[in-house]
Formats: structure tokens, C-alpha cells, sequence
């Protein structure tokens, strides 16, 4: 009786039109992370997969933005050009309009394929609305929602938000790793605040970025919803960013054998003052040792294991000849979450209809 009255409250507060609603639509290990303000204006983070899967991940977006009641897409945020992240913009733009096209500017890896996208399909998409460029301090607005980039094109915010700069205790205790020259460091950083609630969502903004946006200040302060960058992998999610911003809630968009992975994990639940971790999927790269309860993951599988073993799957190397992952094209779903101006939120799973508020701090 308790989630079904808190499902009914976060519903008629929807209709009310006062909370910001926040979808991780599930893509498999890619990214697609629709924000709809209380004004009804949307913005969409990347738009899934391509390939055989572009389909599939444009429809699952479409659902979420025809629950979310929406027309149109007002700002499409791609954070980079990899194709989990990109790779559905072209089937989900022939459903809904998209206004405004923002990203990072070019491209800083050869690929033909991203070449191709770039050269030959990216520009009449944005040519129908408008297309922004945008470096780190750019700012938009969707009536009280406010975007903030603090990341873009391997540049970083040199400007803390209002009530952030305090010191970083964990930049003395976190070394750098090797320099990373792919489109993960080139991420699109957006800090999403509304009234009291605080929202940060990096792409696959990668570990010494990370370092250089939290160090020698916390430039960011606290966080309430953190969407966990690179699909909760290590190359991302150092203490220096986890710890410093202490989320309270961080929802991973992973895959079945994407993300989750067991040092990030270790990171997340280390966390200063996290409450919860909400997945996307069961992860065979954290097996039970490292996952979270059942009633935390939105998905499952089209042919369900008897048993996740409890010790994390060793990571294939690449080119490996190992069985797939397993297969999940059915049903999808989304973790929503409905933020208040006074800080709190709830945040549903809505494959079982769990839910849980969390008190404004």
C-alpha cells in the first residue's frame, strides 16, 4: 500500500506540473537520459545505440518522452561520438522533433563510421533546428530548470557553482591514470540544478578530467542525483569526483556485461552519505558480490539465469571468443525520477513499482 501511494503522489504531482522528471531509459549499456521540466520542456543526453539496435533504442526513448506527455524534444545534449551514445539520433529524430542540436564540436578520433554520421547524416538533422557548439560555462534554461555545461571538448569549468570551491580532501590521494585521447575525454558535462535539487550527469567524462574539474577545489559542491558516468566503469568514477560530491541516490545506466564494474563499484558504495544505487541491469561483471538488491534494477533478461553467481565475470578481452551477453529485447524499463524544488525526490523502478522518497537534506 505504501509504493502504491507513493506512485500515486509522484503521479498527481506530474499533473500538477511542479517536478522535474528525470527518465534513464535503458539502451543497453548506451546513454539516454530525458529531463522534462515542470514547463513541460525537455531535454534529452544522447540517444542510444545505432546499428540493428538504432530502432530499438529510439522507440524505448519515444516511450518515455510519450509518457513523459512530450511533443517535441527542445535540446538534445550529445555528450560525444560514440556510437552508444549517438547511434540513435537519426530514427529518433524521423518520430519526435528535436530544436536544438548541442554538442562539443568535432570529432578527435579517425572512425568511418562516426566520419560518415558526421559528414553526412548529423548535418540535415540540425539543420532543422538549431545547432550550438558549446565550451564549459554555457548556460540554457527550461523555466526553473537550470543547465549548466562544466565540461566540454577536454575542457573543464574553472568556475565552481554558486555554494561550491571548498577544498577537495581526495585530490592528494588521487593519481592520475594514462592520458586518454578518445571522445570519452571530449564529454559534454551537464549540472542540472532545479530550486534545491542538484543533478550531474559527465557522459563518459573519464578519470583525469575528473581530476582536473574537482582539484585543488570542489568546484561542483554536493550532488543529490548523480547518473553514473561511463556506465559505471573504472576508467571513470574516481574518489576524487564520487566522494567529493557525495550523491545521495546514483543511478547506472549499464549493461548486462557493460559497466557495473567492480572497482567503480567499490567507489559508489564507499560513497560519503550515498543512500542508494539504482541499476539499469544485472551486471555479470559484479556478480552478486558487487550488485545491488533485486528491487533496485529496472531489467532483466529474455532468458532468465536461475542464479547471477556471486563472484564478477572476468572481463572478455577484446576480440575474444566468449559467449554473448545476454539477450534483453522485450520490455523495457525506464528508473524515473520526480524531483521538488524544496530538494527531495522520489525515484521509481518501473519494472516492479518499487519506490523510495528522499527527504530534502
Amino acid at each position: 500500500m505504501v509504493t502504491v501511494l507513493a506512485i500515486a503522489g509522484a503521479a498527481a504531482q506530474d499533473r500538477q506540473g511542479r517536478a522535474l522528471d528525470i527518465y534513464v531509459v535503458d539502451v543497453e549499456g548506451g546513454n539516454a537520459t530525458l529531463f522534462v521540466s515542470p514547463s513541460r520542456e525537455a531535454l534529452l543526453i544522447d540517444t542510444g545505440n545505432g546499428g540493428q539496435a538504432a530502432m530499438r533504442d529510439a522507440e524505448r526513448i519515444l516511450g518515455a518522452a510519450k509518457h513523459a506527455g512530450l511533443t517535441q524534444i527542445d535540446h538534445l545534449i550529445t555528450t560525444h561520438y560514440h556510437g552508444d551514445h549517438f547511434g540513435a539520433m537519426a530514427e529518433l529524430s524521423s518520430r519526435i522533433p528535436i530544436r536544438e542540436f548541442i554538442d562539443h564540436g568535432a570529432s578527435v578520433e579517425m572512425n568511418a563510421g562516426t566520419d560518415a554520421f558526421l559528414q553526412n547524416v548529423y548535418p540535415p538533422l540540425y539543420a532543422k533546428g538549431r545547432h550550438t557548439v558549446v565550451a564549459p560555462g554555457h548556460r540554457f534554461s527550461m523555466g526553473d530548470v537550470n543547465v549548466r555545461v562544466v565540461a566540454a571538448a577536454g575542457r573543464v569549468t574553472t568556475a565552481a557553482v554558486p555554494g561550491a570551491g571548498r577544498p577537495n580532501p581526495y585530490c592528494a590521494a588521487t593519481a592520475p591514470q594514462a592520458a586518454d585521447t578518445t571522445e570519452n575525454a571530449q564529454s559534454v558535462g551537464s549540472y542540472i540544478t532545479f530550486g534545491r535539487f542538484r543533478a550531474l550527469h559527465l557522459g563518459d567524462l573519464t578519470w583525469n578530467k575528473e581530476i582536473e574539474l574537482m582539484c585543488p577545489a570542489n568546484r561542483l559542491g554536493d550532488i543529490d542525483l548523480f547518473v553514473v558516468s561511463h556506465h559505471g566503469q573504472a576508467l571513470s568514477n574516481s574518489p576524487v569526483l564520487v566522494h567529493a560530491i557525495q550523491p545521495r541516490v546514483a543511478v547506472i545506466n549499464n549493461g548486462t556485461r557493460k559497466g557495473g564494474q567492480p572497482d567503480a563499484m567499490k567507489v559508489l558504495f564507499s560513497a560519503p552519505r550515498l543512500e542508494d544505487i539504482w541499476q539499469l541491469h544485472f551486471s555479470q561483471l559484479s556478480g552478486q558480490e558487487y550488485t545491488v538488491p533485486g528491487v533496485f534494477i529496472a531489467n532483466t533478461v529474455d532468458e532468465q539465469p536461475t542464479a547471477l553467481p556471486i563472484a564478477p565475470m572476468t572481463p572478455p578481452a577484446r576480440g575474444a571468443q566468449v559467449a554473448p551477453p545476454p539477450v534483453h529485447n522485450g520490455p523495457a524499463y525506464w528508473i524515473k525520477i520526480s524531483a521538488r524544488d524544496d530538494g527531495s525526490f522520489t525515484v521509481i523502478n518501473t519494472r516492479n513499482g518499487f519506490s523510495k522518497t528522499y527527504a530534502a537534506r
